[in-house]
């Protein structure tokens, strides 16, 4: 069931800043008045990954969606010896936490479909209801997985 709920002009303007224009290295919405995505936070091209999940922490009790650009090492064949290469890839993350409240869970679950349509070339969709969820493990073996 989708929510009705928009995305901001300029969530998709700063996504496609770090698509293409490597501008930030993640990017925090909410929804707010319960009517439109809205960017609430960036993070710095040099930011960490740990740095992301540090920011996560202020939002413990809270749902949000992150977009971050994660720097995979992907096998790389060629001249019979198996490389890695590193290779930025678009990952979209729900983050609603067991402590949310369910009317906040809810909205961002029906939500979220708008947020996948108006953010095109992601290449990997997570849900993360806890820091075990979130990290930097769990997202690289998602991308050993395969699929979206």
């Amino acid at each position: 069931m989708a929510s009705g709920v928009t995305v901001a002009t300029e969530a998709k303007t700063l996504y496609e800043e770090v698509k293409k224009d490597k501008k930030y290295r993640y990017i925090i919405y909410h929804i707010k008045d319960e009517r439109v995505i809205e960017v609430e936070t960036t993070g710095p091209r040099d930011a960490t990954y740990s740095d992301f999940v540090a920011k996560l922490q202020d939002y413990k009790n809270e749902c949000r969606y992150c977009v971050f650009d994660f720097p995979a090492n992907i096998p790389v064949e060629g001249g019979g010896e198996k490389s890695n290469m590193s290779v930025d890839r678009l990952v979209l993350m729900t983050w609603c936490p067991e402590s949310a409240k369910i009317k906040q869970k809810m909205l961002y679950s029906s939500s979220y479909d708008a947020l996948k349509k108006a953010l095109v070339g992601v290449y990997k969709y997570v849900q993360a209801c806890d820091y075990e969820e979130a990290s930097e493990e769990a997202i690289a073996e998602a991308f050993r997985k395969g699929g979206k």
